[in-house]
C-alpha cells in the first residue's frame, strides 16, 4: 500500500530533507523512525528537497508499506518516538500511482526578516539592521512573477532538465515582529529562494534599481544576483496537490 505522510520540522540540526552519506538528515531520522516501528524498511520519497538548515511547516513524502489498521495509532507512536524538531501531522492511503514530488502543483516558501535585534529570532530569522524599503522591493518582486528562465537564481552545477519556473505570487509585508517575504511556484530550483530574497535585499537597501531584476534574469548568470541569505530565515510553508490524490477523493 502506498501512503502520504505530512509532518514539519525545525531544520537547524539537519543538512536538509534528502539522506546524505555523511550526514543527518530529516528523511534519515523520520524513516529510521517508522521502519523500527513498522518493523519493516521504509524509502520515503519527499515532496522536494530543502536545504542545511532549512525549515518546514508543511512538507509531505510518499512510501510503501504493507497495510496498516491502525493509522491514527501509528502517527501517535511516531511523535511520542521522534525528536522535538520533527513532528508527524498524518498519514492518509493514496493511491499507488500517487507521488508526493511529481504530483505537486505548487509550493509556497516565506522567508523571515527582523529589522530590529530579538533574541527570540536568532535562530529562526535573519536579522538585517539596514532599513529595508518595501515599496521598491515589491515592485521588484512584481517581475519575477510568470514563467520564466530562472537560472540566474540556481546553485551551479545543479543537475536539472531546465530552469524554467512559473512564479505565481512574490510579495512582502510586515507583521507585528518581522518582514516577511512569500513566494508560490509549480517549482523551484536549489538554493532559488534565498537568491531571489538576497537580490530583493539589494534593491531594499538601495544598491540597485527594481528594475535591476530584470537585468540578472536576462543575464542567466548567478554572479549577478544578490547573495544568498541564510538557511535559518527559510521556511517551506505549503505544498499544493490534486483533490484525486486521496484515494477515495
Amino acid at each position: 500500500m502506498r501512503y502520504f505522510i505530512q509532518f514539519s520540522y525545525f531544520g537547524q540540526a539537519y543538512h536538509g530533507w534528502q539522506k546524505q552519506p555523511n550526514a543527518i538528515t530529516v528523511q534519515e531520522v523520520l524513516e529510521g523512525a517508522i521502519s523500527k516501528l513498522v518493523r519493516e524498511e521504509v524509502n520515503m520519497t519527499g515532496a522536494g528537497r530543502t536545504d542545511t538548515g532549512v525549515h518546514a511547516k508543511i512538507m509531505y513524502a510518499h512510501f510503501d508499506i504493507a497495510a496498516m489498521k491502525d493509522i491514527n495509532e501509528l502517527n501517535h507512536r511516531l511523535n511520542a518516538f521522534l525528536p522535538d524538531d520533527i513532528a508527524v501531522q498524518g498519514i492518509f492511503e493514496v493511491g499507488v500511482a500517487a507521488h508526493a514530488r511529481f504530483d505537486a502543483t505548487e509550493r509556497t516558501y516565506e522567508y523571515y526578516i527582523c529589522s530590529s535585534k530579538n533574541p527570540f529570532y536568532k535562530d529562526s530569522a535573519h536579522y538585517i539592521h539596514h532599513k529595508l524599503d518595501l515599496e521598491r522591493m515589491n515592485q521588484a518582486a512584481s517581475l519575477l512573477i510568470g514563467k520564466k528562465d530562472f537560472e540566474c537564481f540556481s546553485k551551479s552545477n545543479t543537475d536539472v532538465n531546465t530552469y524554467f519556473c512559473t512564479i505565481k505570487e512574490a510579495i512582502w509585508f510586515r507583521d507585528a515582529e518581522k518582514i516577511i517575504f512569500r513566494i508560490t511556484a509549480d517549482r523551484f530550483l536549489r538554493n532559488m529562494v534565498r537568491a531571489v530574497v538576497g537580490t530583493l535585499v539589494d534593491v531594499g537597501v538601495g544598491k540597485h534599481e527594481p528594475d535591476y531584476v530584470n537585468t540578472v534574469i536576462n543575464s542567466k548568470d548567478r554572479s549577478m544576483a544578490g547573495v544568498s541569505v541564510p538557511a535559518k530565515g527559510l521556511y517551506l510553508t505549503s505544498v499544493i496537490y490534486p483533490n484525486t490524490i486521496l484515494k477515495n477523493g
